[in-house]
């Protein structure tokens, strides 16, 4: 029985709390009588393994001072957050109806918030990146920032989706994250929601013909408006590609895999294993962009970001060059409960083509090329960043 199954079995059960029968609660601890099973050996075994749950819910809805005050469904939420959250797993979570609808929202393109993508490293609540032209970038939040609170409440990473809900809100209302930084300490931040827009594309030409794109996360639409992008870029005579996937923090499996079947030869791109050892495999065609190509990355490009970098690496399609990538190899599904609310649950690892998992390690550029830091905290434009000169250069050696 898979992880999935167990989840919803495990909901069942909880919401069939209510339609136990009390004379099967007076039966269980008799499964046989006059050499007859009254009940079957599964539903017994089933039953009495929430036998607990049961009595705990009846105790509170008996004793408690203020029984009349006692929500069912909110008793039965809890029992649900609670199960979930003993995994141990900061990405497996269950989704009230608000956070649910918020995750939908974010993946078709735009939400209200401060923008800025969380995760967990190190057992701290971390940001994998601010999302490019948000109140959290424009107020100087950076990919490896650990957030210690929201609005004054203490947040951990065991909590990442009540934090992401707590960060999201209207437009025009205010949020105060507490922020320690490596090197600078702890500092308050007032940021303004504002309504996120994820464009996810944004490509030019750079000097030399090289032509340059770049990525800030992969939603339903980033496939297209990629392809789109190179199109234009090709009519423009570019005879190399700077791909920027700094500070992405991931998205959409399928659309990584997407823009890597444009870009590689023939191959495999990336496989998942999940917990019964089935393997599941994503393919490239021959066609491929082939030009020389070289990958921008850092500490605060994760996930579907590392899926479509370490399988250029793997190719030998192209050079990465930056930093450490964040080290997020494992897969999610989200599983609509059909009642408004939501299960995201971590189904399999994922694997480069090498068949390395990277999760906690990260993907080592090729090429090692930090940004100084005296230039960390600013936005630099195009033709002043570093790492953009370092890519122009080891692309006009293979031109």
């Amino acid at each position: 029985m898979n992880k999935n199954i167990k989840l919803k079995n495990a909901i069942i059960a909880i919401i069939l709390t209510n339609l136990i029968t009390v004379s099967l609660v007076v039966l269980l601890p008799i499964p046989f009588f006059g050499g007859k099973r009254l009940i079957s050996k599964d539903l017994y075994d089933f039953t009495k393994r929430y036998d607990k749950l049961l009595k705990v819910e009846n105790l509170i809805k008996n004793n408690y001072v203020d029984k009349k005050t006692i929500d069912e469904n909110k008793l039965i939420e809890g029992a649900i957050n609670g199960m979930v959250d003993s995994v141990g797993d900061p990405y497996t979570v269950y989704l009230d109806k608000q956070q649910f609808e918020d995750l939908l929202t974010q993946t078709r393109g735009s939400y209200g918030g401060v923008g800025i993508v969380v995760g967990e490293k190190e057992g701290k609540l971390t940001v994998i990146a601010p999302i490019e032209d948000s109140p959290a970038e424009k107020a100087g939040i950076k990919a490896g920032d650990i957030i210690l609170k929201v609005d004054g409440k203490e947040i951990s990473a065991k909590e990442l989706e009540k934090a992401v809900s707590m960060m999201r809100g209207k437009e025009g209302t205010k949020v105060i994250l507490t922020i320690f930084r490596e090197g600078k300490g702890v500092k308050d931040y007032e940021l303004t929601r504002s309504i996120i827009v994820l464009k996810t594309v944004k490509s030019q030409v750079l000097k030399g013909d090289i032509g340059y794109i770049r990525i800030t996360s992969f939603d339903e639409n980033t496939a297209d408006e990629f392809e789109k992008a190179f199109e234009k870029l090709q009519k423009q005579n570019i005879k190399g590609l700077v791909l920027d996937l700094r500070d992405n923090p991931g998205g959409l499996l399928d659309t990584s895999v997407a823009i890597a079947d444009m870009i590689l030869p023939q191959g495999t791109i990336v496989y998942t294993i999940d917990t019964n050892g089935k393997k599941d495999v994503w393919k490239s065609d021959p066609q491929n962009i082939n030009m020389p190509l070289v990958v921008l990355v850092n500490e605060g490009s994760a996930s579907a970001s590392e899926i479509l970098s370490g399988a250029i690496r793997d190719f030998k399609a192209g050079t990465l060059i930056g930093t450490k990538t964040f080290g997020k190899g494992l897969v999610q599904n989200i599983i609509d409960l059909k009642d408004g609310t939501g299960l995201k649950v971590t189904i399999a690892r994922y694997y480069t083509p090498s068949g390395e998992c990277i999760q906690g390690k990260g993907i080592m550029p090729d090429i090692v090329y930090d940004l100084p830091k005296e230039l960390k905290d600013k936005q630099l434009p195009i033709d002043e960043d570093p790492q953009i000169k370092k890519a122009i250069e080891v692309l006009m050696t293979k031109i």
